[in-house]
């Protein structure tokens, strides 16, 4: 009798001394599924990272190449000052004729041209001038030749689009509307109230629109020039 109470409490230390191969099995199951969802948990974060960090960047690029058009249309010169609109349009090309001025030297203008070329918007400045002459041959330029600089800002961009705010006519693109209000101020000089006027700008708003494959929409924005 006592050899048979032996053995009973001998199979009872056994078995509360390990696990069964069962057991082990299910908790083996249970760590993959853990490890699993983890994995896949911690690859949702790692992704939603690295698309905020895109988008910031994004953002970054964006904000740098609006800051620029902005200060290149603050300091547009005048429709006289440049014997032509001094900010045009033309297909994917926004051209802006501007103040270029040093301290201690004489004021200069500049031709500065926002391009864009198998997805990427280029910036391109001409070297700044100070007679009427040199300025219509930069006009004329093309935007690489000479001493142009170009500085890319962006790319991934699928379209550039800019209109201009014209008094009498609204949001434009034709610049046949822009040199019919140069001629109208013009005239408007010969009147005996207004003779002592300067020549009022043609231009007075910019919107610029950029499409991108980053964006689920284009972004849009407006700036004042001359202002």
């Amino acid at each position: 009798m006592r050899r048979t109470v032996r053995s009973d409490a001998a199979r009872r230390s056994r078995r509360t001394g390990g696990f069964t191969l069962i057991e082990l099995m299910v908790a083996i199951a249970i760590l993959a599924v853990i490890a699993v969802l983890s994995w896949r948990g911690l690859e949702q974060i790692i992704r939603a990272r690295q698309t905020i960090t895109n988008a910031m960047e994004d953002e970054r690029v964006f904000v740098q190449l609006f800051d620029q058009v902005g200060i290149d249309a603050r300091e547009a010169a005048t429709d006289d000052e440049v014997g032509q609109p001094s900010v045009s349009v033309a297909g994917s090309t926004l051209q802006i004729v501007r103040h270029f001025g040093i301290a201690g030297e004489a004021p200069r203008l500049q031709v500065v041209r926002y391009q864009i070329a198998n997805g990427r918007v280029t910036r391109y400045a001409s070297p700044p001038v100070a007679t009427a002459g040199d300025l219509r041959r930069l006009v004329d330029a093309s935007s690489g030749a000479g001493a142009w600089s170009a500085v890319p800002l962006i790319g991934g961009v699928g379209a550039i689009n800019a209109r201009l705010f014209v008094p009498r006519v609204g949001w434009t693109t034709q610049m046949s509307e822009v040199s019919d209000e140069i001629a109208r101020n013009a005239n408007n000089l010969k009147v005996p109230q207004f003779g002592n006027a300067p020549l009022d700008r043609a231009v007075k708003g910019l919107e610029l629109t950029i499409g991108a494959t980053s964006l689920h929409a284009p972004i849009r924005r407006v700036f004042l020039v001359g202002e």
